[in-house]
C-alpha cells in the first residue's frame, strides 16, 4: 500500500489523468441529489494519499486539475441545461459549456496543487488546506461561482449546522480535514487523523436538527405560488397570459393568508406597462394580503432590471429590490454594446443587451410580516453577500426561475444551497421558484413543506421562527480565513523543520 504512489506516479500521463478524472466524477456524487458524502470523502482522501513525493509542483497541478475536472463535469452537468432552452439559437454552445466550465472550475484546484508541489511538496495536509483557499477564491473571482463547493456535501448531516458558525467554507474545511484524516487511518494510521474523524462525527450526532417543532399559533400563513411555466414557453406570447392567469387563480383559491408570494419574473409584461387596474387585478386576486413577484422593469435611462417588488393590501407598491448580482452571459454580456451590435445578447435577451445591477441591497418590508432580506435566484449562492444591516431581519426571502436548469441537479442543487443560507444566517427562507422546487425552509435548513419540479399549485405554510443571529451572521468568512492562514502557515514550518 505504501508504494502506491510511486507506482501511480510511474503510470503513463493520460492513464493518470483518466483514473483522477474518475476519482472526480466520483467525489461529485457528494453533491446533490445523491448527497453520497462519504463518496466524496473517501475520492478526495485517495487523491490526498497519491500526493507524495517525488512529485513536481506541475505534476500535482496536472493531478488536481484532472481530479477537478471529472469533479465539475459530473456536479456541474447541469450548465447545459440554459443553452437547450432554445436549441436553434444556443445548443450548439452546450457542450462547450460544460468542457469549458469544468476545465476552468478545474483550474483553481490546479492552482491548490502547484502551490503545495512548489512550497509543500508530499504533504497532504497543506494541499487540503490549498483546497479550501482556492474554493474561497472561486466564490469571489470573475463575480464568483461558489456552486458544488466541498463543503455542500454535508447538508443531509448533522455537520451542515456547523455552517452557523463558519459558513459554507468552514464547511469544506471540515471536509478536506475529515478526508486527509481518512486517508491517514486507512494507509498510514495516527492519533491526530482518529481524533479529527471522532469529532467530526460527534459534531455531526450532536448538531442533528431532529423534527422541526410544530409551528407556533400565531405565525404568519404563507401562500408560495408556482405557475410551472417550461422557460421555452414563458416569453412566448400565446403562453404567458395563460400562466399570468394561472398564478391569479392559483392566488385567489382557498383561505385567505397573510401573505402571497410569486417566482422571478411572474408577471410577464413591463412595470413600466402596468396601470392601476392591473394593481387592483393583483390586490383583488391577494384578497387583503401583501403579495410579492418579480418582474422586469426599465428607468428613465430605459436601463433593464430584474426587480421584486412588494405589494400592499391596498395595490400600493411598498418596497423595489433590482437583483445586484447578475448572472455573466446570462443576464448581461460583459462589453454589452460591442456583443450587441454583434447579435449576441446572451441568453437573457428579451429586454436587449441584458440587465443592470441594482444598488441598493434590501431589507424590503413586508407588511404585517417584517423585513425580508430579498435575493433573485441566481443570488442565493453566495453566502457572503448576504447583508442587513443593524437590524435583524424576519426571513430571507428567494424568488427564482429555476426553468432555466431543466429537471435534473441543477434545482436540487439550488434549493441545497437556500437550506444552507437559512443555516448560516439562523432565519427561515421562503423559496418560491417558477417550475420548482417552491419550498418553506425553517432556520436549520429543514425544508418544511414544499411543491415538487414540474408542479402547478400553491402551497401554504407557517412561516417558521427565527433564530438568534450566527456567528456566521456577525462575523462572515473572516474566522475561517484567519484559521486557514494559521493551518497553512503551521503546515509550511512543519514541512521546512523536517526538510532541514
Amino acid at each position: 500500500m505504501a508504494d502506491m504512489p510511486a507506482r501511480f506516479a510511474a503510470l503513463p500521463r493520460w492513464q493518470r489523468g483518466l483514473l483522477l478524472a474518475v476519482l472526480g466524477a466520483l467525489a461529485a456524487l457528494g453533491q446533490a441529489p445523491t448527497d453520497l458524502w462519504f463518496a466524496t470523502l473517501f475520492a478526495l482522501a485517495l487523491v490526498l494519499f497519491l500526493h507524495r513525493p517525488p512529485l513536481h509542483k506541475r505534476q500535482a497541478a496536472y493531478q488536481m486539475w484532472a481530479f477537478g475536472v471529472g469533479y465539475f463535469a459530473v456536479s456541474l452537468r447541469w450548465i447545459v441545461e440554459p443553452f437547450l432552452v432554445d436549441v436553434a439559437r444556443h445548443g450548439w454552445m452546450a457542450p462547450f459549456a460544460l468542457v469549458l466550465m469544468a476545465g476552468g472550475a478545474a483550474l483553481f484546484w490546479a492552482l491548490a496543487g502547484w502551490v503545495a508541489g512548489r512550497f509543500a511538496p508530499g504533504r497532504p495536509f497543506v494541499l487540503a488546506l490549498l483546497l479550501v483557499v482556492v474554493e474561497m477564491l472561486r466564490s469571489l473571482i470573475l463575480t464568483g461561482f461558489p456552486w458544488a463547493l466541498l463543503g455542500h456535501v454535508w447538508l443531509e448531516t448533522g455537520v451542515a449546522q456547523v455552517a452557523a458558525f463558519g459558513g459554507p467554507h468552514l464547511l469544506s474545511l471540515l471536509t478536506v480535514l475529515a478526508a486527509w484524516a481518512l486517508a491517514r487511518m486507512i494507509f498510514a494510521p495516527c492519533k491526530t487523523a482518529g481524533a479529527i474523524l471522532i469529532l467530526i462525527a460527534v459534531a455531526g450526532f450532536l448538531l442533528r436538527p431532529g423534527i422541526a417543532p410544530a409551528p407556533s399559533a400565531d405565525a404568519p400563513m404563507v401562500r408560495l405560488v408556482q405557475p410551472n411555466a417550461p422557460q421555452d414557453q414563458k416569453w412566448d406570447p400565446a403562453y404567458r397570459d395563460v400562466f399570468y392567469r394561472r398564478l391569479l387563480t392559483l392566488t385567489a383559491e382557498g383561505p385567505a393568508v397573510d401573505l402571497t408570494v410569486w417566482p422571478e419574473t411572474a408577471i410577464p409584461y413591463l412595470l413600466n406597462g402596468l396601470g392601476e387596474g392591473d394593481f387592483q387585478l393583483l390586490s383583488d386576486a391577494a384578497r387583503g394580503a401583501p403579495l410579492v413577484f418579480g418582474i422586469q422593469r426599465r428607468d428613465e435611462a430605459l436601463r433593464a432590471f430584474n426587480s421584486l417588488l412588494v405589494m400592499d393590501a391596498g395595490g400600493t407598491l411598498r418596497a423595489q429590490y433590482d437583483k445586484r448580482h447578475l448572472v455573466p452571459f446570462g443576464e448581461y454580456m460583459p462589453g454589452a454594446a460591442l456583443v450587441g451590435r454583434m447579435g449576441m445578447p446572451g441568453l437573457a435577451r428579451s429586454l436587449g443587451v441584458g440587465f443592470t445591477p441594482g444598488a441598493v441591497s434590501g431589507p424590503v418590508d413586508i407588511p404585517g410580516i417584517g423585513a425580508a432580506v430579498p435575493l433573485i435566484c441566481y443570488e442565493g449562492i453566495f453566502a457572503e453577500e448576504i447583508r442587513y444591516g443593524d437590524t435583524r431581519p424576519r426571513l430571507l426571502l428567494l424568488i427564482t426561475n429555476d426553468g432555466w436548469f431543466g429537471q435534473g441537479a441543477g434545482p436540487e442543487q439550488h434549493l441545497a444551497q437556500a437550506r444552507l443560507r437559512a443555516i448560516e444566517q439562523g432565519l427561515p427562507m421562503v423559496r418560491v421558484a417558477n417550475t420548482g422546487i417552491s419550498a418553506m425552509i425553517d432556520a436549520r435548513g429543514r425544508v418544511l413543506a414544499s411543491l415538487p419540479l414540474g408542479a402547478e399549485g400553491a402551497l401554504d405554510a407557517p412561516l417558521p421562527v427565527a433564530l438568534p443571529e450566527t456567528l456566521y451572521a456577525r462575523f462572515g468568512d473572516w474566522p475561517v480565513a484567519i484559521m486557514l492562514f494559521l493551518l497553512i502557515a503551521a503546515g509550511y514550518l512543519a514541512y521546512r523543520r523536517d526538510s532541514d
